[in-house]
């Protein structure tokens, strides 16, 4: 994959020119504001066939996943794509039981560890959005055995509920030990609250994974909803997204569905028993069918792009992109990707969620799940609309490579893109100013679209000579219908046809209303020149 993609905006423009070369146009009658309104549309996709072209990369998509489960040695598995927050594509392969003809199928159930703790942060906003909570509340409020703990300074703040969903709470990272507390009765949980806890680092400090922490979100979401954990995210989360086939408990799914889960050792498959769901089961007990995680996938999903319109829920839209945004980083890492190509890794955690930047893709949400006998992946890509998951019953499945080169596959396609931004009705009206003021300038013109700045930043003299200098090496100029670049509703860059060459404009919006220009940039652009390119990643 090459450096970060670039996004260009097609919106058809109509633009008013001088009839003569220096002829000073006649001002308006009423000079148009730069602010016919700041509300753009939503980002949108552009290729009225992109899910049929995505859809090429399906099969080659399944052939990689037949060949990682022979060389992985892993028993079962399903696996599929999410687009724009539905199902797109299923696969699925292998036995759910080792040595006996059971075939994995899309109503397959297998646990997923800790891709639980997504749905324990959803929960925890609920209750939130609800008024019910706040995530600065301090934790001892509602699980009351952690108010005698012994912090590691005296000036560590208390433990908090977003300390906890963010992985910041100071406590050790905790996988081995987490993975077997499974089955801890909620007993035995209220002991080990009130004994206390090491810390590695004060709260708030830096980021370290724990399952813990997550238990203890379990507790608090049963302690304000007045009901099991359970009970709510099944009530709250499962059951407004139809997810009938997941559960906490596997002694509930029929034996035809379950898959059982298996490690491979000295070269066979060893069975792992299935620990029953207990106190930590918030962390890590759910189990579910690649169906049903495709339409949990696609509820994340579909809360991009930010919208007008009803919410379809389980929580709100905003709540949800809440999730998928980095709440604490995590240490950037160079490591080695296919081929021996050195990229950097960066990002940390949401609620919940991995959070990442790639300079592929911008921003990628994800989280794996491993427990003895299983492994899990779900990843998606929010300004794409796409998605890719994965369950298998070999512990650790190692699907992160695989889900790697399923997006390459659906980018080899050419219409894996992103939404394409779209310009505020001011930007638009800004664009067409300053390109008028280059054919010719016009004092009532930009005075009437200019923040009180843009002249205290470079004067109105200067900035009119400079636009008189261009004009005169370049000749007559008219822009592009489209902008070259929309970065946001108020920010963009297009590009002005010339006589003798070409000219690229810039121009930012002010926070103010109606939107007017704070920054104006007009230059001659190299002839062949490209579009503006975003940081790339090394290689």
């Amino acid at each position: 994959m090459g450096s970060c993609h670039v996004i260009a905006v097609s919106l058809f423009l109509l633009f008013t020119f001088a009839p003569g070369a220096g002829a000073q146009a006649p001002p308006p009658a009423s000079p148009a504001p730069v602010a016919a309104g700041f509300k753009a549309a939503p980002p949108r996709f552009t290729d009225p066939a992109r899910r049929e072209k995505l859809a090429r990369a399906f099969p080659e998509i399944d052939r990689l996943v037949a060949s990682h489960l022979e060389t992985q040695h892993i028993p079962g598995a399903a696996w599929a794509i999410v687009i724009d927050g539905e199902l797109a594509h299923v696969g699925a392969a292998g036995t759910r039981r080792a040595g006996v003809e059971a075939p994995v199928h899309a109503d397959t159930v297998f646990r997923i560890a800790s891709m639980t703790k997504s749905f324990t942060a959803m929960a925890i906003l609920a209750l939130r959005d609800e008024g019910r909570l706040s995530l600065d509340d301090p934790v001892e409020r509602y699980v009351p055995e952690l108010r005698g703990l012994d912090y590691p300074t005296t000036d560590s703040p208390r433990l908090t509920i977003r300390h906890l969903l963010s992985h910041s709470a100071g406590f050790p990272e905790d996988n081995p030990w987490g993975d077997r507390q499974l089955a801890a009765t909620e007993g035995e949980f209220t002991d080990m609250l009130r004994r206390g806890f090491p810390f590695s680092n004060p709260p708030g400090l830096a980021y370290e994974y724990s399952n813990l922490g997550f238990a203890i979100l379990g507790r608090v979401v049963a302690r304000v909803s007045a009901m099991p954990y359970r009970e709510f995210v099944g009530s709250r989360i499962l059951e407004p997204l139809g997810m009938a086939s997941t559960t906490l408990e596997a002694a509930e799914v029929p034996a035809e569905r379950l898959a059982s889960g298996y490690r491979w050792e000295g070269g066979t498959w060893i069975g792992e028993p299935p620990l029953p769901d207990g106190a930590f089961g918030a962390m890590g007990g759910m189990l579910t069918s690649i169906r049903d995680l495709a339409r949990y996938v696609g509820a994340l999903l579909s809360a991009w792009p930010p919208r007008d319109g009803p919410e379809a829920g389980p929580i709100r839209r905003a709540s949800l992109r809440e999730m998928q945004q980095l709440s604490r980083a995590q240490r950037a890492a160079a490591t080695l990707g296919p081929g021996g190509q050195v990229r950097l890794d960066a990002g940390g955690y949401g609620y919940g969620l991995r959070v990442g930047q790639t300079c592929d893709f911008g921003h990628l949400v994800w989280h794996s799940g491993g427990l003895p006998g299983f492994g899990s992946l779900m990843r998606w890509l929010p300004e794409y609309g796409v998605g890719f998951i994965a369950l298998g019953n070999r512990t650790y499945t190692g699907w992160g490579v695989v889900a790697d080169q399923a997006f390459g596959l659906l980018a080899a396609t050419g219409v894996l893109q992103p939404r394409v931004v779209q310009p505020s009705p001011a930007l638009v009206a800004a664009k067409d100013t300053v390109s008028r003021l280059l054919e010719s300038w016009d004092d009532r013109l930009i005075e009437a679209a200019a923040a009180a700045n843009l002249f205290l930043d470079r004067s109105k003299e200067r900035r009119r000579a400079e636009l008189a200098a261009l004009r005169g090496r370049l000749g007559a100029c008219r822009a592009d219908e489209s902008f070259e670049r929309v970065e946001n509703a108020l920010r963009g860059d297009w590009v002005l046809r010339c006589e003798r060459g070409r000219a690229r404009a810039s121009v930012t919006l002010a926070p103010t209303l109606p939107p007017t220009i704070q920054y104006m940039e007009v230059r001659e652009a190299p002839a062949k020149q490209g579009a503006p390119q975003g940081p790339s990643c090394p290689r």
